[in-house]
């Protein structure tokens, strides 16, 4: 059955010179970055913290979506190329603060209406356009009551999914978009006593 084995040809062709090229073969693989390396991780390091951010969860209010004590992931890049949309979690300033540390009082809330969009609250139902919301995701119906607001331009309607303890949009109004800092990506840590 020699016919059926690999020739010495291919051994020499195919299989030494691809083992000659793989990193953990050559020692390559273990070697000192060198100065290419480090400004591969400079400029990793800084794009990293010109389009992400890392925050952690102080409130309830988006709970169950988000516990207290989560940290989760903020990418800032995605709102340069398009509009916020609805059902997006985002980060923002706080609105009713003039601060010029940027830090100081950040929110995060999911978007519930956008500019041109009509919302009201009653029955413990969101009506956003005259149309009841299908709301799966949130810790129980609201208690309170929202007259129609209609949402200006350059504007987002905010809710917390944690309605009745939430500080957001029905009680401070529209977001200004100017406000929004990121658009939440993912929960990175999950404490376990929670």
């Amino acid at each position: 059955m020699s016919f059926l084995r690999p020739s010495a040809l291919y051994y020499f062709l195919v299989a030494s010179p691809s083992m000659r090229w793989m990193p953990c073969q050559s020692g390559g693989f273990f070697r000192w970055p060198g100065l290419d390396g480090f400004m591969r991780l400079l400029l990793l390091a800084l794009l990293w913290t010109m389009f992400s951010e890392l925050h952690y969860i102080p409130s309830s209010s988006m709970y169950p979506t988000l516990r207290v004590g989560d940290r989760i992931l903020v990418e800032k890049a995605s709102f340069y190329l398009r509009s916020p949309a609805v059902n997006d979690i985002v980060t923002f300033r706080d609105p009713t603060k003039l601060s010029r540390d940027k830090m100081d009082g950040v929110f995060i809330k999911r978007i519930v209406a956008k500019a041109g969009d009509t919302v009201e609250i009653h029955n413990g139902e969101l009506y956003v356009n005259g149309v009841a919301r299908d709301e799966d995701f949130i810790a129980g119906p609201p208690s309170y009551t929202l007259e129609l607001t209609r949402v200006p331009k350059g504007h987002v309607y905010v809710l917390g999914d944690n309605r009745n303890i939430s500080n957001d949009s029905h009680m401070w109004g529209p977001l200004p978009v100017k406000n929004i800092i990121g658009r939440y990506v993912m929960s990175w840590h999950r404490p376990r006593n929670i």
